[in-house]
């Protein structure tokens, strides 16, 4: 088949370079516009544009799919079908219909839980042990179109949304083939999602990253593993902002926010106590909590506090 492929951040990298590894045909990438990043602010491509540069794929950076300039692109590349990943636009009626076999999405969820642009994380901070990928016909609503195929994975108890977004990305890449080879076999049955079973997953934002720790020891700790990539969940420390990016939950019990134990920062909850395993503190590098303490060494009875 002929593919055009929109997608842009690196949880979508696996499925493309699979259409790539494939014997179907990429004839276009679609991904966001470059964005300044640093203290330089110069222009960085998105990891989905490095990847078909590589390989001579066209690219096209449209700022909207809704302008006729972006629907002539398309009709240039002449797909059979579209697939998209994480592309962070809204597909059009005009473009839906454009592919004669439609377009199909892949999701970083078991839907029709967790539709929306969080769903990773938000699996992880609601404390769920499992999660997967589904793959969609994709229709005008926001990840609402006709389930086609899915696969699920178990959520470590200390894993984090980074190291669950790898291994859904690679997951991603085999269902979405296994769903490319059932559409040509004709084998396809697609199954329209039950709304009443839906929950959304919506962008993340820093007012999400503030402990408090008289909540109960597991849902600091799934906070914590929830917000590692994006903003990091935090607190203080002697005075001073603390990120928290790793944990684990820890034996203990006293005052919310209490330090626990010398040396070593086990705090308690409002129920149970969690230990903070990796940490940055204002200023200074992301580094294990073992090597925080030798330059910021704490005990007993101190408090960490809001931000």
């Amino acid at each position: 088949m002929r593919i055009v492929f929109m997608g842009t951040p690196d949880f979508a990298v696996p499925c493309l370079q699979a259409l790539l590894d494939s014997p179907h045909t990429v004839t276009g990438v679609f991904t966001q516009p470059d964005k300044p990043q640093g203290r330089g602010y110069k222009l960085v491509a998105p990891p989905v544009k490095k990847l078909a540069m590589e390989h001579g794929i066209p690219v096209y950076q449209p700022t909207s799919l809704r302008k006729e300039e972006a629907l002539e692109m398309l009709r240039e590349c002449a797909p059979d079908l579209i697939v998209v990943v994480a592309y962070g636009k809204i597909l059009p009626l005009s473009v839906l219909n454009l592919p004669a076999k439609g377009c199909i999405n892949v999701h970083a969820s078991l839907l029709p839980r967790y539709r929306g642009a969080g769903p990773i994380q938000w699996s992880i901070l609601k404390g769920e042990t499992v999660t997967g990928v589904t793959t969609m016909y994709m229709a005008e609503g926001l990840d609402t179109g006709d389930m086609l195929l899915s696969a699920s994975i178990p959520i470590g108890e200390e894993e984090t949304a980074d190291e669950l977004h790898d291994r859904l990305s690679q997951l991603g890449a085999s269902v979405l083939l296994e769903t490319l080879d059932a559409l040509e076999a004709g084998t396809l049955t697609p199954i329209p999602q039950d709304n009443s079973q839906s929950t959304y997953a919506p962008m993340l934002t820093r007012e999400l990253s503030q402990l408090d720790f008289s909540k109960d020891a597991r849902t600091i700790h799934n906070q914590i593993r929830g917000l590692s990539s994006w903003p990091a969940a935090q607190t203080t420390c002697q005075g001073r902002r603390l990120k928290v990016y790793r944990s684990r939950l820890a034996e203990g019990r006293g005052e919310p926010g209490t330090l626990l134990k010398d040396g070593r920062l086990v705090v308690a909850c409002g129920e149970g106590a969690v230990e903070l395993l990796e940490v940055q503190i204002e200023g200074g590098r992301r580094m294990a909590a073992a090597d925080f303490l030798r330059g910021h060494p704490v005990k007993a009875g101190e408090k960490l506090g809001t931000v």
